[in-house]
């Protein structure tokens, strides 16, 4: 492996229970790249995701994210893993009886932090670096879905991920609210962190081109940023 290399498959073979969704999968990512994941619904793009979080695991073939080897890992290490990951969901999953901040803190206390200054200087951190610091006290059902997002983006930075896996980020968004998201996640490969995104918004792909795997039955290949793609 590269020294720059933080996400590295080889022909693997991708399950779901006993159903083979992708075969000889090849994947090298290096550090503060940003990756679109693209092709239709069920195609394997989530699936893939679940592999780097270790939901799934490889059955056949090799792969290692964080210096993590996703064929050998064992269970008790698992959350050390995802400590080094950030997700941002397709649902969100935002607590709405929960402010903001409380959402935050919540991730932040169910991952070890104790000392108050420490937790409340992460929360203030990761707020100002999504623009919502002003909003903190807020319930999410009080904010727009733009801002729901820039939230879960938030949480997703608590623990410092050397990656961020975003499913969908701009899928319930309008086009000028999409464009934010994804310049704050373009922002935050810039910084350094791996950033892959899953999406079916090739507008988006275009305006901000960067690596593009499409997924097509039961195979993913790289395709040119320039090349048209029919999503």
């Amino acid at each position: 492996m590269a020294l720059n290399t933080i996400i590295e498959i080889k022909n693997a073979a991708i399950y779901q229970g006993n159903h083979m969704v992708l075969n000889n999968v090849n994947l090298e990512v290096e550090k503060g790249q940003l990756v679109y994941l693209v092709g239709k619904v069920g195609s394997g793009k989530s699936s893939l995701i679940k592999v780097l979080t270790a939901e799934i695991g490889i059955k056949e073939g090799e792969g290692s994210i964080c210096g993590f080897d996703l064929r050998k890992i064992r269970n008790k290490e698992i959350p050390m893993l995802r400590r080094k990951l950030g997700v941002v969901f397709q649902d969100l999953q935002l607590l709405n009886d929960r402010s903001v901040r409380e959402n935050l803190e919540f991730v932040l206390k169910s991952t070890g932090w104790k000392n108050k200054f420490e937790i409340d200087k992460r929360i203030n951190d990761v707020l100002e670096k999504v623009k919502m610091e002003l909003k903190d006290y807020k319930f999410p059902f009080q904010l727009s879905g733009g801002e729901q997002q820039r939230i879960a983006i938030a949480r997703a930075l608590l623990n410092n991920p050397e990656v961020l896996l975003a499913d969908e980020p701009t899928g319930n968004l309008d086009p000028e609210t999409s464009e934010d998201i994804m310049k704050l996640l373009l922002e935050i490969s810039i910084t350094g962190c791996t950033v892959i995104v899953a999406t079916h918004n090739y507008n988006l792909i275009k305006k901000f081109p960067s690596r593009i795997i499409r997924f097509t039955e039961e195979a993913m290949v790289e395709v040119n940023p320039n090349t048209s793609i029919d999503l």
